[in-house]
């Protein structure tokens, strides 16, 4: 049994009232561009404010995914669900009493209830499996400050990502508060989407285990070729659906949201896997030396990744109805300028990969949002130019994607890839001149 704590209960309901107000102002009145982001700023700064006290779960599908891994007892799980609902159904009352308006929770039109509910399954899964491997694991509990923004991100991911399907909710507290509050347009949605978000919770809990065995056996001290297959197929995935959600969806913030959710990711599943989530990744770090991935391990990455990427790519055209795109370059550009873009971009993320986390001197808080941050530049530079894809999963992933509406581009992958296999190289090559010290240590202690 848990101790009773007003204070963390006062924190669970001032954070999750401040994450749902956030939400009626931005869709009330906000920005269409920054509302996303605006939510997930107001989420990462709760956490980091009431982290310490309550735990920042802010959901009460966060509180159960943390329930069923052992990381909350269930009285305050219980508490903490009670006190999220009754905050998120204020914040909804309150935000509709100071704009003089509401508005219902349903799947946007066009979109059936299924396709809204894999995007909250999704997300939410995300979202609570983010939370337990940067705040709940033996790896990263107490140990890092990167967390807040890791959990707060999620929300940039899924917002601009599945936000045109679904709405964006990926909380029970969201869903509670924006219904009860618009019961008179008609209520009920609710219901669904918090069924919904608990099935993303669970499984989360579920895969925690799989990615983090050594939370729940002490004998286990380092992670099986199956436990960093799993890490690497998640993280791909993840990126991969992000890419074709935002592309089809039209999103204002296309690179941005990727980036996102490749730097949750990383931050998650960095310290099981290495988190490449991308071939050309995987081959720069083999490449480079230093017996920082394994030939062998390489190889298996390489293709669960490419799994993930097609895995994904089936997701994204069943949840936007059958619509897809192609791959190539882009409007009045040819194959040598997007050729160029790929090889220039794909160096920057694999160089900045290899610098900034597998160098002896890392980056210990700052890695994931360094790497996720080529992304953004990438993308908003040649985007227009090539598609911006600087990974060869990605690549694959959209050709088979639109294998059934553009089937003579799909050779475009291996041309893509190549060119992104040409970026890592040159990466990996200016890696070992940049970093010859790297090298030098590495001959001192065989010599020694």
């Amino acid at each position: 049994m848990g101790e009773i704590a007003v204070e963390k209960y006062v924190a669970e309901f001032v954070g999750t009232f401040l994450l749902v107000f956030t939400v009626g102002c931005n869709v009330l009145s906000g920005s269409p561009v920054w509302a996303a982001t605006s939510i997930a700023c107001v989420l990462m700064v709760s956490i980091y404010a009431l982290g310490g006290v309550s735990g920042a779960n802010f959901n009460p599908a966060v509180s159960l995914t943390l329930g069923l891994s052992n990381k909350l007892d269930w009285m305050n799980v219980g508490i903490y669900c009670a006190v999220q609902l009754i905050a998120g159904i204020a914040a909804g009352f309150c935000y509709f009493g100071l704009m003089g308006d509401k508005f219902n929770l349903a799947p946007t039109k066009g979109f059936s209830w299924w396709q809204a509910g894999l995007a909250e399954v999704i997300y939410t899964f995300m979202l609570c499996f983010v939370v337990l491997n940067v705040a709940t694991s033996k790896k990263h509990a107490g140990k890092n400050q990167f967390y807040g923004l890791a959990i707060g991100f999620v929300i940039v991911a899924g917002g601009y990502g599945a936000g045109h399907i679904s709405g964006g909710c990926f909380n029970p507290a969201v869903a509670f508060g924006i219904d009860v509050s618009s019961a008179q347009l008609g209520f009920g949605w609710c219901l669904a989407y918090t069924g919904f978000e608990i099935i993303g919770a669970a499984i989360a809990a579920g895969l925690y285990r799989v990615c983090r065995p050594d939370d729940f056996d002490d004998s286990v001290t380092e992670y099986s070729l199956a436990t960093k297959c799993c890490s690497e197929f998640l993280g791909t995935y993840i990126l991969v659906l992000t890419v074709g959600l935002n592309v089809i969806g039209g999103s204002p913030a296309g690179a941005f949201s990727i980036a996102a959710s490749l730097m949750c990711m990383i931050y998650a599943l960095g310290s099981c896997s290495g988190a490449h989530f991308n071939p050309a990744v995987t081959v720069a770090i083999i490449c480079a030396g230093r017996d920082k991935c394994s030939i062998t391990d390489g190889a298996a990455y390489i293709v669960v990744q490419l799994i993930g990427g097609c895995a994904a790519s089936m997701t994204y055209v069943a949840m936007e109805n059958g619509k897809s795109f192609p791959l190539g370059p882009g409007a009045n550009y040819g194959w040598a300028a997007a050729g160029v873009a790929e090889v220039v971009f794909t160096f920057v993320l694999c160089f900045v990969v290899l610098s900034v986390a597998t160098t002896k001197a890392g980056l210990s808080e700052f890695f994931g949002l360094a790497i996720g941050s080529c992304v953004t530049a990438g993308g908003c530079a040649i985007g227009a130019v090539s598609g911006g894809s600087l990974n060869p999963a990605v690549s694959v992933g959209i050709a088979v994607g639109a294998l059934k509406d553009h089937p003579d581009k799909f050779w475009h992958c291996a041309a893509y890839s190549a060119l992104e296999l040409v970026g890592a190289g040159l990466a990996a090559g200016i890696f070992m001149v940049c970093h010859a010290a790297e090298y030098e240590s590495e001959a001192k202690e065989e010599s020694a």
